[in-house]
């Protein structure tokens, strides 16, 4: 009985070894669908994925455009309504010239800048169906760019406007503004160019490590 276990026991082993080193097949689930088994992303084997095209790759970036315009869109819409209901406030008619002259170049730098954002849906709508998309991607992100630049110009007379009143001084006033739009060029452009040139850098060295 003893010898008889003992060679069970080593056939089954055998083989499970034997069952392990065969590739492993995907089967239907029950009732239908798609097959279930290992997918090559999950093993870390390679995906033969058909490379873009240019069609493909112009509408992908239509698409990040609109999705830009959209967060760009909603900062602005509210700066704009908040400044032109500044106007109608009691506290409004007792601001100085100088206060007023800076109200007015704010409020001209908003609509500028609301303007420029969503100029991109105006030539998607007056162009489309003329085969001019890669054209419209184009000028919509140099205008994308513009806008971003009169809306950092929007803020800086905001609160140039706001913190002159508060601190009671331009100079104070001004330091302030000053290191905020520091930090916002930090944020929006010398990051971004930082890590473009990185990308270039590893491009130009062979290729992503």
């Amino acid at each position: 009985m003893t010898v008889t276990r003992r060679l069970t026991e080593a056939e089954w082993r055998v083989g499970e070894e034997e069952t392990a080193r065969r590739p492993q097949v995907s089967r239907p689930p029950e009732g239908g669908g798609k097959p279930v088994g290992r997918r090559p992303e999950d093993v870390g084997e390679p995906i033969n994925r058909r490379p873009e095209g240019a069609r493909e790759r112009v509408n992908r970036r239509w698409q990040e455009v609109l999705q830009e315009t959209r967060v760009a869109q909603t900062g602005v819409q509210i700066l704009f309504g908040f400044l032109l209901s500044l106007a109608f406030t009691a506290r409004f008619r007792e601001l100085g010239g100088f206060d007023h002259g800076l109200y007015v170049v704010t409020i001209i730098l908003a609509a500028s800048s609301t303007a420029a954002l969503i100029a991109p849906v105006s030539l998607h709508r007056c162009l489309s169906g003329l085969r001019l998309k890669e054209e419209v991607v184009i000028a919509a992100g140099r205008l994308m760019v513009c806008g971003m630049v009169l809306l950092a110009l929007t803020v800086a007379c905001t609160l140039m406007l706001i913190l002159n009143v508060v601190l009671g001084g331009a100079l104070a006033a001004g330091i302030v503004v000053g290191a905020v739009m520091l930090w916002f060029a930090i944020c929006w452009y010398v990051t971004p160019y930082r890590l473009r040139r990185r990308a270039l850098a590893r491009t130009r060295e062979g290729g992503p490590r």
